[in-house]
């Protein structure tokens, strides 16, 4: 009982990854000899898993303007601000990446016990032992335990990732504070391989350069995604029952 209910689980996971393998190599059939297709361009903020952006805000304050001042509280410039500060307006995300992390870690321990007893008075049954062990086993050596324990891990982290790219996003929110939310995608394809990057995050508009630019760096909750899709990226991927054996394989 306890065999068969732990194995409809089993079969079920393989009845869906084989049903999701189905729809993918039906899909991938269809699609032999054409290229990927590119994703329409679309208002991000009408997208399924679009949420508007929520962070504490301070008090709104409201701008005054002086008597007899053409400055007005709270203004960069006395001239039009060609620098993206409104929904919809587009700003460029430079993404200059150099990291390179070592780590570098050993562990051996090592233990040796030893233990022996004897038995010297058994009522003066203890000649008696070979009757019932074998002929080696006497009194003076009926127990006789030996261990040895060595444990060595060594570990070691050799990261180093450069990523050199800039992005056109759009303002997709205006915060209560003056932040705002950009969102930024761009695909190119090359023959039957579609390069994708998406860039996100929330800036504020004292961090953009006078060119309409601003670094990764300066962007809270940036969200950077760099990948690709298309025939190379699909011969690099293991095949779905390769994914579902890794996954409820104990060994």
């Amino acid at each position: 009982m306890i065999a068969r209910t732990t194995a409809r689980p089993l079969f079920a996971t393989i009845a869906v990854a084989a049903a999701l393998s189905g729809c993918s190599a039906v899909d991938r059939l269809a699609n032999i000899g054409q290229a990927p297709e590119m994703s329409r361009i679309e208002d991000p903020t009408r997208g399924a898993g679009y949420q508007p952006v929520s962070m504490p805000m301070p008090a709104p304050v409201v701008a005054t303007r002086q008597a007899n001042s053409l400055w007005q509280e709270g203004s960069r410039a006395f001239f039009k601000d060609q620098r993206a500060s409104d929904i919809g307006d587009i700003i460029t995300v430079v993404v200059t990446i150099a990291d390179k992390a070592a780590v570098d870690n050993t562990t051996t321990r090592t233990r040796t016990n030893s233990d022996a007893a004897q038995l010297n008075g058994l009522f003066g049954y203890e000649g008696s032992l070979t009757s019932v062990f074998p002929e080696a086993v006497t009194g003076g050596n009926f127990l006789d335990l030996g261990s040895s324990t060595s444990n060595v891990g060594a570990g070691k982290v050799d990261r180093e990732e450069e990523i050199n790219l800039r992005v056109a996003g759009v303002i997709t929110q205006k915060l209560p504070n003056g932040n705002m939310v950009v969102y930024g995608r761009q695909e190119v394809r090359v023959n039957f391989e579609v390069r994708e990057v998406v860039v996100g995050g929330v800036i504020r508009a004292a961090d953009i350069t006078s060119s309409n630019t601003i670094s990764y760096d300066q962007m809270a909750e940036a969200r950077i995604s760099y990948g690709g899709r298309g025939q190379i990226t699909d011969v690099q991927q293991p095949r779905f029952g390769s994914q579902v054996l890794d996954v409820i394989m104990p060994f």
